[in-house]
């Protein structure tokens, strides 16, 4: 991805006692996951982490709500991506029981690989103080390196502390068309003029987010950064073609922050996309570890091909 690095790590965990996935659970697993890395990662125990003096340089916010540079070559930033994403269970509400087993995925980009280590122990501890409203407990069982390659390779066990080595690998390139079809597997919220957009979403609004989702990233990801020509980008997706086949979906999360339920929905289903496609191949194929959207580290607007 032109020297940006992208891993998925794939979770494979167990339930101690019976454990309720709501419709959607990419939330839970967020919010479990950063009250255990501010805890392990805080020694100051201050309330405000912006008003830290090691704002800048500790894991928790590094990972969990990057800082916006002090200082940016090209416009001024109140808030960048994170270095991270979480692909949660398939959706749908269900009630796993004492002893299943369940799975879910997180991406790492750039300098969040580097802290892989700190985020297992996060996670593992985070199952083992339980999960949603009832605190169910779990265990992580193992941790797979790129799940989706031809061998498996398992990089850490519950029954060890060290991490094995990784090894090597490069992400597969799609073969390049002039027609490709997406799945939107979750919730995709991509808005226009403020406005969240449903079944009025063209190839345009589509190819433009995740043009500047994989820009923004590697501006501040990688060491050399080059503008793009979005105006041409911009141009260009406008030729696209684009049958969109999609559904609204709501789910509800509560947010412990604010203290107080939010329906959250966006769009999911297919989107078929063709003409040149060439100018945005490369993003398209990164798009599939990438993502795009609103609440990206949810693991919402998760797509592949």
């Amino acid at each position: 991805m032109n020297g940006l690095t992208v891993h998925r790590y794939q979770f494979n965990c167990q339930t101690e006692t019976a454990l309720k996935l709501n419709d959607y659970s990419g939330s839970m697993l967020r919010g479990a996951f950063g009250r255990v890395l501010r805890k392990i990662s805080c020694v100051t125990n201050m309330d405000d982490c912006r008003q830290c003096l090691l704002y800048r340089q500790c894991a928790y916010p590094k990972l969990f709500e990057t800082p916006a540079p002090e200082k940016s070559a090209f416009q001024k930033f109140s808030a960048i991506p994170n270095p991270y994403i979480i692909e949660p269970p398939p959706m749908g509400e269900r009630v796993l029981n004492k002893g299943e087993w369940f799975s879910f995925s997180v991406i790492l980009i750039g300098h969040a690989n580097e802290q892989l280590g700190l985020i297992i122990q996060a996670f593992k501890k985070a199952l083992a103080h339980g999960l949603g409203k009832t605190h169910s407990p779990a265990l992580l069982q193992n941790v797979v390196f790129e799940p989706q390659q031809a061998a498996e390779s398992i990089i850490y066990y519950a029954q060890q502390e060290a991490l094995l080595p990784l090894p090597l690998f490069q992400q597969p390139v799609l073969k390049q068309t002039e027609h490709v079809t997406l799945q939107l597997l979750t919730p995709l919220r991509i808005q226009r003029k403020g406005q969240v957009l449903s079944t009025t979403l063209s190839a345009r609004d589509f190819l433009m987010a995740l043009v500047r989702r994989y820009y923004l990233l590697h501006e501040f990801y990688t060491d050399h950064y080059q503008v793009p020509e979005f105006a041409d980008l911009a141009q260009q997706a406008t030729t696209i073609h684009c049958n969109a086949k999609l559904q609204w979906h709501d789910w509800d999360r509560y947010s412990s922050r604010q203290k107080q339920k939010m329906t959250l929905g966006g769009v999911m289903g297919q989107l078929e996309l063709s003409g040149d496609l060439k100018p945005f191949w490369e993003i398209i194929n990164a798009g599939q570890w990438l993502h795009v959207g609103n609440k990206t580290t949810f693991g919402m607007r998760c797509f592949s091909r």
